[in-house]
């Protein structure tokens, strides 16, 4: 097992991935940011990164998320791809939308309510 750094030029951050991970999971797993990370295997494009300059070797990506012609031009799912030297890379994906989301509670009871609510259910 080889491990490499892994230079995101989009905000000059950097992190050691080993060859046995992709760059997303050896990013993840040093608790890092700078990649989006979405479903994790290869299904919605959002790791979508372009390699610089280094050497990888890749698993298959849906043509879906990435085309031949970007395919050639370094452009790769960060999820389907293990360095094999060095990378410099450009973040191309992003969230396509917000996936979370505020939630209000609607009936909120007040301390007495509370302390009625919890008497009756003691009894029953």
């Amino acid at each position: 097992m080889t491990v490499h750094t892994v230079t995101i030029e989009d905000d000059g951050s950097s992190y050691r991935c080993s060859d046995a991970l992709s760059l997303l999971e050896g990013m993840e797993s040093l608790g890092k940011k700078g990649i989006p990370a979405g479903c994790r295997g290869g299904g919605c494009g959002v790791c979508k990164v372009q390699v610089l300059s280094g050497s990888y070797t890749k698993r298959v990506m849906s043509r879906e998320h990435v085309s031949e012609q970007e395919e050639a031009q370094g452009c790769v799912l960060a999820c389907r791809v293990r360095p094999s030297s060095a990378i410099a890379l450009r973040v191309i994906g992003k969230m396509k939308k917000n996936v979370c989301r505020v939630v209000e509670p609607k009936d909120v009871l007040s301390p007495s309510q509370l302390e009625i609510k919890q008497e009756t259910t003691k009894w029953q």
